[in-house]
């Protein structure tokens, strides 16, 4: 994978950090390269791929708002692309939030699935209004439970946290 390439080298704390960081990658990807690639202990995987989607999460749901605010008006193809990404987002949750309110942002993010990460997850927060803290607390809380659920599917459910 081109990314794994391009963290390899660096300590396998700050790697595992910034796979998790990254909207293809999260930290689905970034719990089993720390575990079968890096040879890091479950515990620390999770620790260290937490943190990195916390990290980001936090300055998706501060920035969000003004980046498309200031990119929209001044380019064409952002107004474009961030009118297709809100549609898109609004589509695949908007059910789920008024089906289960603000928990199923919880839900959504937990779920370790393509497009329900803590990218999506800040996005479709930022387009239903829910107010900054309380998103990062809720997308937080379903980052942990998918970094738990991907972690016993990397570990194998075998010595875990040893």
């Amino acid at each position: 994978m081109f990314v794994v390439d391009l963290v390899k080298n660096l300590p396998h704390e700050l790697a595992t950090f910034l796979l998790a960081l990254i909207p293809i990658t999260e930290l689905r990807a970034s719990i089993p390269v720390a575990i079968g690639l890096f040879k890091m202990s479950a515990l620390s995987a999770f620790f260290w791929s937490v943190l990195g989607s916390i990290f980001i999460t936090i300055i998706l749901v501060y920035m969000l708002d003004f980046v498309t605010k200031f990119l929209r008006p001044r380019f064409k193809w952002a107004d474009k692309f961030f009118d297709w990404l809100f549609e898109r987002t609004r589509k695949r949750f908007e059910g789920k939030y008024l089906t289960y309110g603000e928990i199923a942002l919880i839900i959504f993010v937990a779920i370790p699935l393509p497009v329900t990460g803590v990218w999506t997850g800040s996005l479709a927060a930022y387009l239903f209004g829910i107010e900054r803290k309380k998103s990062v607390l809720l997308i937080s809380i379903g980052a942990m439970i998918a970094g738990f659920i991907v972690t016993i599917i990397s570990a194998g459910g075998v010595a875990l946290f040893a």
